[in-house]
């Protein structure tokens, strides 16, 4: 049988250069726009359409094609939330090189175009881009052979997956717009995680890979609950992590929550405490030098914020893992949700510079499931 991860590339490939052929009946407009997507979907590590593959496999799944499609349109979607998100943000750089709002940025300033201008027609083509994505992704799912009552079954799990991130997505603008006129409670903050992360980067590809495998309706709801957990203390280890993550590990500046204040359940619990008002003037600061984050990450750390969030992922995490053990779902699926939740604490130990809870750094055994570090920069989108 063809290694599956194999057929979500081919399908990719399959899928771009098809967009190719329609720019030679559309124009360069199209040809830029389509470049421009091609390029944002190369690089990742595709994490969701591996953990879509791994479940269908755990599950003695054999839609080989199905799956891979599927899997494909899961990047996709990805893709999208990513280059949506940086339109959101203002971002015109994502991993180090312009992103699609960049480049085309990039290219109105070669143009001629003052910096406002430039600007507006990044943002233009960013959001047309991931439109192109959202699509395709959508298209694929469509299309893919497996039985119709499956695929209207995934196109119904899609649906409620890009309705929940949508919402996820603006609770965020509006709490980092402070619109409530009230502090964000940690509550909000873990809303959030849920919505904008566990969503569509866990519980969207394990339930798909269910849904393929034809399993009953009890594991696939099981799935959901697992994705919910494992998903926010995933998303708990990275606030972590975009704050007092090794930058050579992480690949990201650790400067760049701080600078945002970015409302992270680590803020949420610091506002609680008497160490708020001398972080409150170190957070949010968009000329934070190294010196005074030294500041800040010392104040969350003596206010008990890094150790309340690290508690609190471990504490999702273990969940995840004794639901797994309890849940209606096959011995061999439960080992994939435990290779999961160790390669997520190990990623996080490793950047961490220390232990986390649970399985260490060094733990022997190779991961059934790709490393959560290699779509950690997704959480920034989503997770996104």
């Amino acid at each position: 049988m063809k290694d599956t991860s194999d057929g979500v590339t081919e399908e990719l490939d399959r899928l771009l250069a098809s967009g190719v052929d329609r720019s030679a009946r559309l124009g360069q407009d199209h040809r830029d726009l389509w470049e421009a997507l091609s390029l944002a979907s190369g690089g990742g590590k595709r994490f969701r359409p591996g953990l879509a593959v791994a479940t269908h496999d755990a599950l003695g799944g054999t839609s080989t094609e199905s799956v891979a499609r599927v899997g494909a349109a899961l990047e996709l979607l990805h893709t999208a939330f990513v280059v949506h998100d940086d339109v959101i943000d203002g971002d015109d750089v994502r991993r180090g090189r312009p992103n699609v709002s960049g480049t085309f940025a990039a290219a109105a300033r070669d143009e001629g175009a003052d910096r406002p201008t430039a600007r507006h027609y990044g943002e233009a083509a960013g959001i047309l881009a991931g439109d192109l994505a959202l699509v395709s992704a959508v298209r694929l799912v469509a299309r893919c052979p497996a039985p119709a009552a499956l695929v209207d079954e995934l196109l119904d799990l899609l649906e409620d997956t890009v309705h929940a991130t949508a919402t996820g997505e603006l609770a965020d603008v509006r709490l980092g717009l402070h619109l409530t006129g009230r502090p964000v409670t940690l509550d909000e903050a873990l809303r959030v995680a849920e919505q904008k992360t566990a969503v569509y980067s866990f519980q969207l590809p394990l339930q798909a890979g269910a849904i393929l495998a034809g399993a009953p309706a009890d594991v696939t709801a099981a799935l959901a609950r697992l994705g919910r957990l494992v998903g926010i203390g995933f998303q708990l280890l990275d606030d972590l992590l975009g704050v007092f993550g090794n930058e050579t590990r992480t690949g990201k500046s650790a400067l760049t929550d701080l600078r945002e204040g970015k409302h992270t359940a680590l803020l949420a619990h610091a506002r609680t405490t008497p160490a708020w008002p001398d972080l409150q003037g170190l957070v949010g600061d968009p000329d934070l030098d190294h010196h005074d984050a030294g500041r800040a990450r010392a104040l969350l750390e003596d206010c008990g914020a890094r150790d309340t969030v690290q508690e609190l992922a471990d504490r999702h995490l273990e969940e995840a893992l004794a639901a797994a053990a309890r849940e209606p779902i096959p011995a061999a699926l439960a080992r994939v949700l435990t290779d999961l939740v160790g390669d997520i604490r190990d990623t996080a130990a490793l950047a961490l510079d220390g232990p986390v809870t649970g399985r260490s750094a060094d733990a022997p055994g190779t991961p059934r499931t790709p490393e959560p570090a290699q779509f950690a920069d997704a959480s920034r989108a989503g997770a996104r």
